[in-house]
């Protein structure tokens, strides 16, 4: 080391507070709460969107039945009825198809979930 060598050393808690905090984000270590709180969640919003999907869908195609039926947009009462009833058909799927993929997810996910809870009730903090 030279003379011309300069050291410039500056440290800032609240700056450390922060690196070590947007580190956390991307290191991917998730605590046992937070693993638990993800599976929760994951159980709770399976089959959401394909029951949304398929409400949707067949609302909208109900929709197009009945304005056939009408002769709104043309095509007709018997082609209408139909496709209403397709419609409707989607719409009435929408909550047991979603219920279904939310059992499943559960089933799934429940050993993983119990033991978590267990864990996190008995004190064991490895991983917390």
């Amino acid at each position: 080391m030279g003379k011309d060598t300069v050291f410039v050393y500056s440290y800032s808690g609240a700056a450390n507070s922060e690196v070590q905090a947007i580190r956390k984000k991307y290191l991917r270590e998730e605590s046992k709460l937070d693993e638990l709180k993800r599976l929760d969640r994951e159980v709770q919003e399976a089959g959401t969107l394909l029951s949304l999907v398929l409400g949707i869908g067949g609302a909208l195609v109900f929709g197009l039945g009945l304005c056939m039926a009408m002769d709104v947009i043309g095509g007709g009462t018997i082609p209408g009825v139909l496709i209403g009833i397709i419609g409707a058909a989607g719409m009435i799927a929408a909550y047991p198809v979603g219920s279904k993929k939310q059992s499943k997810a559960k089933a799934e996910l429940t050993p993983r979930i119990l033991q978590l809870t267990e864990d996190l009730m008995s004190g064991n903090t490895q991983n917390q």
